[in-house]
């Protein structure tokens, strides 16, 4: 099997090591879907992760990295064949499962999600996980009746631009 570039976190004595090593993509784990990684992002949990300022990682060794969007490159998966473009945040990345700072991953298909048209991967990642979670965030104002008011003004985390690109709302504030 061949070898790639992964930022790879390493239990040590005391505390853990990081390294930029040569990853042999035997030892990637179980999944039906390879995936080459083009980007991910930096999210404080990928921070604690690197730093082991909390108990972020569950196993070692481990590559970090909570999320990523790439290229399927083989698949046994029914919905994904080679080229699908592809994005994954979650699922434990990062922290159970190697994770998103390496060239390539394998993952599970059901946790991967088809990268919107008219996205490129590096614009997908912008967005990121807390871009993810902000759009989540405005679907749940939104079943409960509230939404963004244009009139009203508050400070919004820049990752709800993504909602406004999303929605129709404009990001500043929740009005019934």
């Amino acid at each position: 099997m061949a070898k790639f570039k992964a930022i790879v976190i390493e239990k040590a004595d005391k505390g853990q090591t990081i390294s930029l090593t040569d990853f042999d993509e035997a030892n990637l784990m179980d999944g039906d879907v390879t995936v080459a990684v083009e980007w991910s992002t930096l999210n404080y949990k990928d921070g604690l992760a690197i730093t082991g300022k909390a108990p972020v990682v569950r196993r070692f060794p481990m590559i970090p990295g909570v999320d990523f969007a790439g290229t399927v490159e083989a698949s046994s998966h029914p919905d994904w064949k080679p080229g699908d473009k592809v994005i994954l945040n979650g699922w434990g990345l990062g922290e159970t499962h190697l994770g998103g700072y390496a060239e390539k991953a394998r993952v599970k298909g059901q946790w991967l999600v088809r990268l919107p048209a008219g996205l490129s991967p590096r614009q997908a990642m912008a967005i990121g996980t807390a871009g993810y979670t902000a759009m989540l965030a405005v679907l749940a104002l939104e079943r409960h009746g509230l939404k963004p008011d244009r009139a009203r003004s508050s400070s919004v985390a820049p990752q709800a631009v993504w909602a406004r690109w999303r929605s129709r709302y404009s990001p500043s504030s929740v009005s019934r």
